[in-house]
């Protein structure tokens, strides 16, 4: 068998990409962190109430649908942000879990917003956040970024709002 001939070609007219499975990429990311971690003398260096608390919910929330976490779980200064992959999933059977954590988030008077969406995924960890946000992660990340100017503390699966933040930081 001649293994050359089966390579795909990455020539520009044939640009290379990932294989994947069809999976759930998840984006999340606490709102307004800058203003709220001055606002109430926090540290961003070391798990405060917030990112200690995200951290937990996003690793419990791993463990129990078998996701790949590709950036953000930070033990050590509290997860802010963290984009998790879960092959052969569908996103909604994720919906009551992500909205249990938006609203755990909100017990501590913080809003989150959750992008979940089903694509191909590599389950592959990201070295950094720039490799995080490749091209097929890109339009989660677009999302996330447009409810975000919108005020943020949403779930978003799919195309659809699922949850919206009782807790609104104006």
């Amino acid at each position: 068998m001649d293994l050359e001939n089966e390579r795909p070609s990455l020539t520009p007219t044939a640009p290379y990409r990932f294989p994947g499975v069809q999976g759930s990429l998840i984006i999340i990311d606490l709102d307004r962190f800058e203003e709220i971690v001055s606002e109430r003398g926090w540290s961003r260096y070391k798990p405060n109430p917030a990112t200690g608390l995200l951290t937990r919910l996003v690793e419990d929330f791993a463990r129990k649908w078998s996701a790949v976490v590709i950036y953000g779980l930070d033990y050590e200064r509290g997860t802010e942000e963290v984009v998790l992959e879960i092959p052969g999933v569908c996103p909604w059977e994720l919906e009551d879990d992500l909205v249990d954590i938006a609203k755990h988030v909100e017990a501590v008077d913080v809003t989150v917003t959750i992008v979940a969406v089903c694509t191909d995924v590599t389950g592959i960890p990201a070295r950094n956040r720039r490799e995080a946000y490749c091209s097929y992660r890109r339009e989660a990340q677009r999302m996330l970024e447009r409810l975000k100017r919108r005020g943020g503390g949403v779930v978003y699966i799919d195309g659809k709002i699922v949850y919206r933040a009782s807790v609104r930081r104006s």
